[in-house]
């Protein structure tokens, strides 16, 4: 009788065993004698248990993701090629990756450290307006910045290092700050203001630190703007001694102005720079477009920008047209020598000397630059005419 009992009890195990395993074993592979069961279709077995067995495994993964197997989708996780490319359109770096995961535009609005981040921005400011300041000139900053609307973000650099000192001004806690000492508005803008980064505001706004804005209203400014179609342009100047150029003086007959008439010779052509298509690089105003091609154009060891106003107009088709000075609201160039004081006095020259004395080199490098570039561009292109020419 133990004997019996004995043997019945490990035949359910075993059975119980083979029953739950049976599902995953292959039929065809026990080599079952078809004349014991001539009625098995042993392949229909084998395909339909390995189909429940895939779905053991990821029906309920699928279900949660709503999603359908299909024969051209891998299963989960997806394992791929390291060296294929999914999009040769992403953005350069990125083509391996899926182009719905690919942010390749920024901005520098604040976020929060905690919290939902749907709700961080409860406004998202649609123009940016940046200073290249000293601590020296707090005070004219926080009057010009009275002047900008709550539509802009606002952006300091600072050429002193003295960043953290400006928290006693409210508008500071919100505003962007990057400290490196001793460089140039021009420096600053090639390093932190790529159009990608600066690609959510319409305008951006690149000034001094030294200009008085009594009649100067931001929003009014840029409905002007909007109005006229500029892509790149300037307030007007108060004449004032040592004003250098006719086409950025304040005039008191017009709204906007885009032509001027300068001294003899200085103009080969009145569409052309410095009669027409041309603003200073004191308190230029550009379009997202226009920025998206002066960016490019901004030379790495360049960094004063003296040059660069005359060559502007090249990002703007019909540049006489859609570059010009806004008369309505115009602003006062008060002349302070705060950047050039941070040169370096050397063979017995004060330190502004020498800092004028590189803008003038920069001018000159920049413009030989600028024709070698056009020229070999130009000798290129005729030399691929030349070659794809038929020879008769």
């Amino acid at each position: 009788m133990m004997r019996l009992l004995l043997t019945s009890f490990f035949g359910v195990i075993v059975g119980f065993l083979m029953g739950i395993t049976f599902p995953t074993l292959t039929l065809t592979k026990m080599n079952l004698p078809s004349t014991l069961f001539p009625s098995i279709d042993l392949a229909y077995i084998e395909d339909k248990y390995s189909d429940i067995s895939r779905q053991r495994l990821f029906g309920s993964w699928s279900s949660t993701k709503g999603l359908k197997l299909k024969n051209d989708i891998p299963d989960p996780p997806y394992n791929y090629n390291d060296t294929k490319i999914w999009v040769s359109t992403n953005p350069r770096g990125a083509e391996r990756l899926p182009p719905d995961i690919v942010t390749p535009e920024s901005d520098f609005y604040l976020r929060r450290l905690w919290g939902d981040p749907n709700e961080d921005l409860t406004v998202k400011q649609r123009y940016l307006v940046t200073f290249t300041v000293g601590y020296d000139q707090r005070k004219n900053i926080d009057t010009v910045l009275k002047k900008f609307s709550d539509n802009f973000s606002i952006m300091l650099f600072h050429y002193d290092g003295r960043a953290s000192e400006w928290e006693e001004f409210e508008w500071s806690k919100r505003a962007i700050h990057v400290s490196i000492r001793k460089q140039t508005k021009w420096w600053y803008a090639k390093r932190f203001l790529h159009p990608d980064i600066v690609a959510p505001y319409e305008y951006i706004f690149i000034w001094d630190e030294d200009l008085g804005v009594e009649h100067f209203d931001s929003e009014k400014y840029l409905a002007v703007v909007k109005k006229h179609g500029l892509e790149i342009s300037q307030p007007g100047l108060e004449p004032y001694e040592g004003l250098t150029w006719e086409m950025t003086k304040k005039r008191d007959d017009t709204e906007v102005h885009k032509h001027a008439e300068e001294r003899n010779g200085w103009c080969t052509d009145p569409n052309l720079p410095p009669c027409a298509a041309f603003v200073e690089i004191m308190a230029p105003v550009f379009s997202r477009k226009a920025w998206r091609c002066v960016w490019h154009m901004i030379q790495n060891d360049l960094i004063h920008g003296w040059g660069l106003d005359f060559a502007v107009r090249k990002c703007v088709q019909n540049a006489h047209e859609k570059i010009g000075v806004v008369d309505a609201q115009w602003i006062i160039h008060q002349g302070v020598p705060s950047l050039g004081n941070q040169g370096q006095p050397e063979q017995g020259k004060q330190p502004w000397e020498g800092v004028r004395e590189r803008c003038r080199r920069e001018w000159t490098m920049f413009q030989d630059r600028l024709d070698d570039a056009e020229k070999a561009y130009f000798e290129a292109s005729a030399h691929k005419n030349a070659s794809s020419r038929p020879h008769g």
